[in-house]
């Protein structure tokens, strides 16, 4: 795996001697999955390209550097951990509503040697009341539906700020139908950028919203109420 994403790494531009810090972070990832549900992707390589390799390719499009960043709904810590072990002035919160996988968190990150991570057990709906627009940059691989998590996501970042959404190629529809929502949440769409993950040919998308103006107080809803009735 360590060398696979060394080529990885390099065909980004990223340090590829950060690979075995990645590989260290699989190896935990993998080893907790045997009694707790994280993933369903355990060969090693495709492990590396789909998880770790993905979240890195992030780094083309954002300069994280120096920026405070929220991981919203990170489960196993994708992409938020990867991003933060190649960018060494990211300042990062991992946030997730499952405390089993938050308590993981904790400990990988301590294992890792990154005590400057927050690791925070919490809905992105509650975590707004005390963190409303906080954040530079809000980042969130989670599978729900646009419209969905631009209203978990952006009522975190402050004007000025991005949300970035890893999402697949064939969300054109998906992304049409957020159009509403990006506007009555503050946003602004600033770009859709296609690319394939390094070292294979899996097509994927970053879909790059600006914060434009402030998100109105009566954003975010009650979980139930965004769930019911998608803005």
């Amino acid at each position: 795996m360590t060398e696979l994403l060394r080529r990885g790494l390099a065909e980004l531009g990223l340090d590829p001697d950060r690979a075995e810090a990645l590989a260290r972070f699989a190896a935990l990832v993998l080893k907790k999955n045997e009694v707790m549900n994280l993933t369903a992707i355990t060969a090693p390589d495709e492990f590396a390209r789909l998880h770790l390799l993905d979240s890195a390719a992030l780094l083309r499009f954002a300069d994280l550097s120096g920026r405070r960043v929220v991981d919203v709904g990170t489960g196993a810590g994708f992409p938020g951990v990867p991003l933060r072990l190649l960018c060494e002035g990211l300042d990062l919160t991992l946030l997730d509503s499952l405390g089993k996988r938050v308590d993981f968190l904790r400990e990988s990150c301590a294992a890792l040697g990154l005590a400057d991570v927050a690791c925070v057990h919490a809905r992105a709906e509650d975590f707004a009341a005390s963190q409303r627009e906080g954040f530079d940059v809000a980042v969130s691989r989670a599978v729900a539906a646009l419209p969905v998590l631009c209203e978990l996501c952006l009522p975190l970042v402050r004007v000025g700020g991005l949300f970035l959404a890893m999402k697949s190629v064939g969300s054109d529809e998906e992304l049409a139908g957020a159009a509403h929502a990006i506007r009555a949440l503050g946003g602004r769409l600033a770009a859709v950028e296609d690319y394939t993950i390094p070292t294979c040919a899996v097509p994927r998308r970053l879909i790059v919203i600006e914060k434009a103006a402030p998100t109105p107080p009566a954003y975010p809803r009650p979980f139930a109420k965004i769930k019911k009735s998608p803005l």
